[in-house]
């Protein structure tokens, strides 16, 4: 799989970009993100911010990693600043002048409050305007060559489960089998992993988002499995959930609710149903049970780059979901000092349907043999 990014949609994007900014009547645009300069650049290192206008593209950076971004940044223009000698506002603020630009939007909700004021103090004489979530309004859409990022790291997802799951025994902590799972993503290929696993067992379930502790397997105890890989940058996010051994009537009973509300919202999807439509179906199937008042407030998000992106799929997103978005569809129930469950799929939107890309089994109840 290719690490570099196609000039083409390199290419695709900036003009996109750009787009963006004439229908708001700016002529440039500071970037922070590290995701959104890597989307709009191919620029994966640290320490750097993106000025992109109706005509340029200047990545900023300092020695360090300079020369990094000289062999990615094929498209964009690399600047060295010198750390000691003039300060990233002051660098703006020579770059601003040169291409006569009055005023500069910027990235709020991805630079701190004391970062801004710095560089603001050096801009003085330009007007600053916030505006955020310009580049992640083009991200929605993948191309096809992020698709496969993401189809690759859902496998090694699969893949690193499958063979994780055999190091499931009676007194094994949470702990440690989040580091085996953790140790097949690095074997299979994946770059790191996508966010800090979550593996928990028994009442630990219950937590939306528990972290791995000293708990051990029992018989009986629910267990959840939330983690993803990552290719190229971009992520997977899948969930599975188990009961391990002996099974009550309440445990059956609540993991089949949870799976039979996400088999509902994933025979809804199709390009165009509204994110809040999708997340209404699957509500109605928990809240047909007698587990209603446990269920989880939304149903996914987009995914990509970034690990939560948007579309946030819940009840007050009215956007509709469009063709080449992929998103998770994750609903869950969890009730406190029992246990809860979390079924979890990565999921490309289609011209006529969906694709699902993560493909591990979802049969829920691991048998004694594993002891």
């Amino acid at each position: 799989m290719t690490k570099v990014i196609p000039l083409p949609s390199i290419q695709r994007r900036q003009q996109q970009l750009r787009a963006q900014l004439q229908s708001r009547n700016l002529s440039a645009y500071v970037v922070f993100s590290s995701e959104n300069l890597r989307y709009l650049t191919g620029y994966t290192g640290e320490a750097a911010c993106l000025l992109f206008t109706l005509d340029y593209c200047y990545l900023i950076t300092d020695y360090r990693f300079v020369q990094q971004a000289i062999t990615e940044c094929q498209l964009t223009q690399v600047i060295e600043r010198n750390r000691d000698t003039q300060s990233l506002g002051q660098c703006l603020a020579a770059l601003c002048k040169e291409f006569h630009l009055t005023t500069v939007s910027f990235e709020s909700d991805k630079v701190s409050v004391a970062q801004w004021q710095m560089i603001a103090l050096d801009l003085g004489n330009y007007h600053c305007t916030p505006l955020n979530s310009c580049v992640e309004e083009i991200r929605k859409r993948k191309e096809l060559w992020e698709i496969e990022q993401i189809r690759q790291a859902a496998k090694i997802g699969d893949n690193a489960l499958a063979l994780a799951l055999s190091t499931l025994k009676i007194g094994i902590t949470e702990k440690d089998f989040a580091n085996a799972l953790e140790h097949q993503l690095a074997r299979l290929g994946s770059e790191t992993i996508a966010f800090p696993t979550i593996a928990v067992f028994g009442e630990n379930t219950a937590l939306p988002h528990g972290m791995p502790s000293q708990r051990r397997l029992a018989d009986g105890d629910f267990i959840t499995i939330d983690f993803g890989a990552v290719v190229n940058g971009y992520k997977s996010d899948m969930t599975r959930s188990y009961i391990y051994g002996r099974a009550s009537d309440k445990q059956l009973a609540l993991m089949q609710t949870v799976l039979s509300a996400q088999q509902a919202a994933l025979d809804c999807l199709y390009p165009g149903i509204e994110a809040c439509a999708a997340n209404a179906i699957a509500k109605a199937t928990l809240a047909e049970s007698e587990f209603s008042q446990y269920a989880g407030p939304g149903l996914g998000h987009g995914l990509g780059l970034f690990l939560h992106e948007q579309p946030h799929i819940g009840p007050q997103c009215v956007e509709p979901l469009s063709r080449d978005f992929v998103v998770t569809i994750e609903p869950g129930l969890y009730v406190p000092n029992f246990g809860g469950a979390r079924f979890e799929d990565d999921v490309l939107i289609t011209e006529h349907g969906i694709e699902i890309l993560t493909q591990a089994p979802k049969q829920y109840r691991l048998p004694h043999e594993n002891h």
